[in-house]
This record gives structure tokens, sequence and C-alpha cells, in this order.
């Protein structure tokens, strides 16, 4: 049973980032290299304006930032469901190496398997899903002791050590390719912001329609699981079998974000954590202000960063990084 204050602040919080991601969008639609005047918004989106007011809005500035929020959120779910499942706070896909991997599936599929740009769209998604499974299914194994059971400490060292090796083989496929070919890649690692297109909403809206509603089914596992594998086996769950459901629903949802977004971190660490110190550790609770938290703070991260430095602004990835970064530091400090 939830005290009917906590839902009540939860259902607060939660009005509250909808009017803060409705004003960013509000204030990003207007703001760019091609600008466009606010009085002239609310005309355009009812099909009144010109056409290159609604080329510069329908084209451009708004399905940019629709996937940049559904990856806000995808990224910020994945962070909540890894944090649940190996009972630890610093769990983060882009720090525990899934990233990594569904970045170097993703290089691997462009670099030597070039397509057609239409179906590369919908394909890059389930490539980056299976090559990030490997690596994660890789990291939990190397996680894993017969006589002491899961390591969640373990998981976040081993996870930070394939991260670093599979950056260095992304970097011998640098070596090994022209330049032009490899710029795609390097912009994607920076988190540059690729999947700008109304098919990359497609894309990647499916992946949160199903996994969303799931995670929030499995919410009350998720509160056993974080009492520990004793608990959890005593009230009858079968331990192996919910985190490995759970970690596929993970490395979904961030493997369709990176797809799309680039090589973005921190995210998933951070919004689940702001979230938990708002309404407390309940699952049910904090997962629907992290999903919101999320998209609000890739959202922001990508408004400053493409317009600090114009034309070409900094790549999202680097942006979240600066704020996510002494965010880590401080969980560290935290944690010693």
């Amino acid at each position: 049973m939830i005290h009917p204050i906590l839902l009540k602040k939860q259902r607060t919080i939660i009005l509250l980032l909808v009017l803060f991601i409705i004003i960013t969008m509000f204030v990003n639609l207007g703001l760019g290299y091609s600008s466009l005047s606010y009085d002239r918004l609310l005309p355009t989106l009812f099909g009144q304006g010109t056409f290159k007011e609604e080329f510069i809005l329908f084209s451009i500035r708004l399905p940019r930032m629709i996937v940049v929020l559904l990856a806000g959120m995808a990224l910020a779910l994945s962070g909540a469901i890894l944090q649940g499942i190996t009972r630890n706070d610093l769990a983060d896909p882009g720090i525990i190496g899934i990233n990594a991997g569904a970045g170097i599936g993703v290089a691997c599929f462009y670099l030597f398997f070039p397509i057609q740009s239409g179906y590369f769209v919908y394909l890059l998604p389930i490539i980056a899903f299976g090559s990030a499974l490997l690596t994660s299914f890789a990291i939990y194994a190397f996680s894993y002791s017969r006589t002491d059971g899961f390591q969640p400490i373990r998981l976040v060292l081993t996870g930070v050590g394939f991260s670093l090796a599979l950056s260095g083989v992304m970097i011998l496929l640098f070596s090994s390719f022209d330049p032009f070919q490899v710029d795609f890649i390097a912009r994607w690692l920076a988190g540059n912001i690729w999947g700008d297109d109304w098919p990359f909403i497609w894309a990647l809206l499916p992946w949160l329609v199903v996994l969303i509603p799931f995670t929030l089914y499995k919410a009350s596992r998720l509160n056993i699981l974080n009492l520990g594998d004793s608990v959890a086996i005593g009230v009858g769950i079968a331990i192996q079998k919910e985190r490995i459901v759970l970690l596929l629903a993970a490395v979904a949802l961030a493997a369709s974000a990176v797809s799309v977004t680039g090589g973005i971190a921190f995210i998933g660490l951070m919004a689940p954590h702001i979230a938990k110190a708002l309404v407390g550790p309940r699952h049910q609770l904090f997962i629907p202000i992290a999903i919101l938290l999320g998209g609000f703070l890739l959202l922001l991260a990508d408004v400053i960063g493409r317009n600090i430095i114009e034309p070409e602004g900094i790549p999202t990835g680097i942006m979240v990084a600066l704020i996510g970064a002494p965010y880590f530091m401080y969980l560290l400090m935290k944690k010693a």
C-alpha cells in the first residue's frame, strides 16, 4: 500500500515535468540557425504557415525533439531497470558497456554491410540490440560466481573493462578504413543526434510502447530483487529468469535509443537517482518520474548544445557528459 501523500507528490512532479518538457520544446522550436518567430508557431502547427515555416517546424525541429525526448526516456528506463536487477546505484547502459556493445555492432554494420538508407533506419535498432545483447550477456557471465552468485560491484568493473576494450576495437576499425567512411561513426560516438527525421521516431517508438508498460508490470518484482537474493528466493521468485528477462528489456531500450542518437551515457544514471530522491525507492513511484526526467534532461542538453555554438553546436552526448561525469564522481565519493 502506497501512502496517498506519496501518490499525490508523484502526480504533482509528473505534471511539473510534463510542463517543463512542453516549455523546453516550445522554446526550442524558435531557436536555431534558421529562426522561427514564436508568434508564428501555433499558426504553423495548425497548417497556416508559409512553406519555409512548415519545413523548419515539421522537417527539422519537431522530429528531432521527439527523437531526443523518446531516446532520453528509453535510456532513463534502461538505467532504472539495470540499477534494480544489479542492486547497484552506479549501473547505467553507457557506463557498464551496453552502449559500447551497441556501438561496435552499428560500426561493423555500417562499414561492412552498406544497404539502402530506407532499410537502414529500421535495421539499425535491431543490429544494435543484437550486439548490445551479446555484450551484456558476456558482462553478466563474468560478473557471476558459482560460489558467491551474482556480484553487482563486479558487474560495474567488468562493464567498464568491456567498454574500454570495445573502444579499442573501434579505434582499430577507424584506422582500417578511409576517414570519410568512419566520419559517421565518429560523430555517432560523440552523441551527435543523427536520427532527426520522422522514420527514426517510428523506429524507436514501438520499443517504448511495449517496454514501458512491461517494466511497470514488473515493478513489484524489481522491488523484491532490490531487497536481496535471499528475500527474493523466500517469496518464490525465480531470480535468474527474472534478471535475464529484465536485462533483455534494459538492453533493448538502451540499444534502440543509442542506435538513433549515438553514444550517450549518464542519462540512465542521473534520471533514476533524482527520481528516487524525490519519491523514494519504490519502482512503481519513481519509474514514471525517471522516464519523464530522462526525456527532459536529454532534451535540455540538446537545446543547450545545439544553440551554444552556431551553426554546428556541441554534440548532445558531450553536453550530457559535462553534466553527468561530475554527478558520477559525486556518487562514487558518496559510496566510498
